[in-house]
């Protein structure tokens, strides 16, 4: 195996000297990870924030349509079962009256 070139050997080092300058290399090298970049400016940490929270709420608006669409759709095809065919066909009819009063 190779080694990394920038990071310090992780064989403990034998003086103060040695110890510290590897520190520093590892410290060095740590500051350089794009997470510490990210977390080092407050605007730029809530900007990550935000738009990470946009796409979590975009993505459950989405996930719930499909499954209530699907629900409801699975729900209007069964009108042999006598209760729930009803209610599922008042559904569907309440759900085509909303669609067709918003167009």
């Amino acid at each position: 195996m190779g080694t990394d070139p920038d990071r310090p050997d992780p064989r403990p080092p034998g003086t103060l000297e040695e110890e510290l300058r590897a520190l520093r290399q590892e410290m060095t090298h740590l500051r350089e990870h794009r997470m510490f970049l990210l977390y080092q400016s407050v605007p730029r940490v809530l900007l990550f924030r935000f738009a990470s929270g946009m796409a979590v709420g975009l993505g459950t608006v989405i996930g719930a349509t499909v499954l209530l669409s699907l629900i409801i759709w699975v729900l209007s095809q069964i009108e042999f079962i006598p209760i729930i065919g009803e209610w599922s066909v008042r559904i569907a009819e309440e759900i085509e009256a909303l669609t067709g009063a918003q167009e």
